[in-house]
Formats: structure tokens, C-alpha cells, sequence
């Protein structure tokens, strides 16, 4: 949930023209990490949790992406991407991990 609220709270930095693409598209993929692996929980047997994690694993990549291009468009503080890039990378570890031990 924490990186989450960081990158809600990050998100007004962004220029209004991408208030509706790049904007939503970040904020989506840090939420499904989320709610994936909250829908995978809620399945039967070991196999669908691991699908529904890798989904997860995948959203943290995808916002990895968003990051980058957003640090390399310089529409937010260099420091508020990084400490975002960590968490982001802290996530795809634990992630990583996750689906190994599953």
C-alpha cells in the first residue's frame, strides 16, 4: 500500500496533457500489483496464485517503465523518482521471491 499512496501522491506532478494517459496508466499498474495478488489469494490451488502473482510481477515492471520514462522527462523531483524506483524494485524482489517459494 505504501508505494501506492507514493505514487498517488506523486501523480499531480505530472503535465496536465498526461493527466489522462501516462497519469492513469502509472497509477493503474502500482494498484493491480495490488489486486492481483489479492484476487490470487482468494484461489483454489497453488498453480492460480502463482499465475495471479506473476500478473502482479508484471504490473511492478510495467510501472518500472512508467518510472523511467517519467525520470527521463524530468516532470517529477529526482528524488521522488528514486525513492519511487526503490520501492518499485523492493516489490519486484519480494515478488520475485513470492513466486519462487509458491
Amino acid at each position: 500500500m505504501t508505494l501506492v499512496n507514493e505514487i498517488d501522491k506523486a501523480a499531480n506532478f505530472f503535465p496536465k496533457e498526461e493527466k489522462y494517459v501516462l497519469r492513469t496508466q502509472t497509477i493503474r499498474s502500482a494498484v493491480l500489483m495490488l489486486t492481483n495478488i489479492a484476487e490470487g489469494s482468494a484461489k483454489k490451488s497453488e498453480k492460480d496464485y502463482m499465475r495471479y502473482a506473476e500478473i502482479a510481477l508484471g504490473s511492478a515492471f510495467e510501472l518500472e517503465t512508467h518510472l523511467l520514462i517519467i525520470q527521463q522527462q524530468r516532470w517529477f523531483p529526482s528524488d521522488t523518482v528514486d525513492t519511487l524506483l526503490a520501492l518499485t524494485s523492493e516489490e519486484q524482489k519480494m515478488l520475485t521471491t513470492f513466486i519462487t517459494k509458491l
